[in-house]
């Protein structure tokens, strides 16, 4: 009786909560947990460049919305674009464009441009200090070929460089390496060293005295520098202006990967994203905001449909 009379009043519970927007999970054993009508799990993954836009959004968006929970994880933009692409997320996050191949297979993809971005070509700090503050993109693609393999060779010290690769999947490798060489999936023979993350990449950089790597231009710092790309008599410099007037030649979208157009709470944060409040994280996290005055003239490796 006591038992029977318990389901009773948890079904009746049940009846007037969702009167008022909530529901109620009745568990066989005859215990129960309270649910928002509207609560959901927004599960994102993918690029470590566009991460720490997303990450710092969520926060502030599970503040004004504490019934939708959103997981945060990174990967590289692989990760990211195949997961949306087999819905196992709800949200990739990507610092390339899709590829064609890409779009063959997972033919509902759909993408949100929500910042733009550069990739630079970075040496340790030391080296910049010795005297190569640019290369051109021979000097740099020779490098990566393992056809100059010391310093010297570029006007720097007679130090053999190490040269430091990005895992195939990663966005920031793919843009770099069809700037260098027209192929986004070429192959680096002069590479000693390959590295996951931003984050990973930036600290094998500051610890070495002789690297050279590629990174976003948001994670170059005092030990991380960005070097120019010399253009005949011209350098161009990694900054934010030259990416935003077109005149630096690695820059690309960062972009929220869904399958089909998002919709109700997906949509609600890609729209979040896309707001005043979004584009004021995506400046602060180093990044052009998407509705900047100025807009990017020219995406490295741009294939989307």
């Amino acid at each position: 009786m006591p038992g029977r009379f318990s389901k009773k009043l948890i079904l009746g519970m049940a009846l007037i909560l969702l009167g008022v927007g909530i529901s109620i999970q009745i568990w066989p054993g005859g215990g129960f947990h309270v649910l928002a009508q509207d609560s959901a799990v927004i599960r994102v993954a993918g690029s470590t460049t566009v991460l720490p836009i997303v990450s710092r959004a969520a926060e502030r968006f599970q503040a004004d919305h504490p019934a939708i929970k959103i997981t945060v994880n990174a990967g590289g933009s692989g990760v990211g674009v195949h997961g949306a692409g087999t819905r196992r997320l709800d949200i990739g996050l990507a610092s390339r464009e899709i590829t064609p191949k890409e779009n063959d297979r997972y033919a509902s993809l759909h993408t949100t441009v929500i910042g733009r971005d550069a990739v630079a070509c970075v040496v340790s700090s030391e080296i910049f200090r010795s005297g190569v503050h640019a290369l051109s993109r021979k000097q740099i693609g020779d490098i990566y070929l393992g056809k100059i393999t010391n310093w010297r060779q570029v006007g720097g010290p007679d130090r053999q460089i190490i040269v430091i690769d990005k895992e195939t999947h990663r966005g920031t490798r793919h843009v770099f390496m069809r700037y260098l060489f027209g192929k986004s999936n070429a192959r680096a023979p002069g590479a000693r060293l390959v590295t996951g993350s931003n984050n990973e990449e930036q600290a094998k950089i500051a610890q070495s005295d002789a690297a050279i790597g590629l990174l976003s231009i948001a994670w170059i710092n005092d030990d991380v520098v960005g070097i120019g790309i010399r253009e005949g008599r011209r350098v161009i410099k990694p900054t934010l202006e030259n990416v935003r007037s077109g005149r630096f030649p690695i820059a690309r979208n960062l972009n929220l990967v869904t399958a089909g157009e998002p919709n109700d709470v997906v949509g609600r944060f890609v729209d979040y994203m896309l707001s005043p409040k979004g584009q004021e994280l995506v400046q602060a996290s180093g990044y052009i905001p998407i509705h900047s005055p100025q807009a990017v003239s020219k995406v490295a490796g741009s294939h989307s449909k």
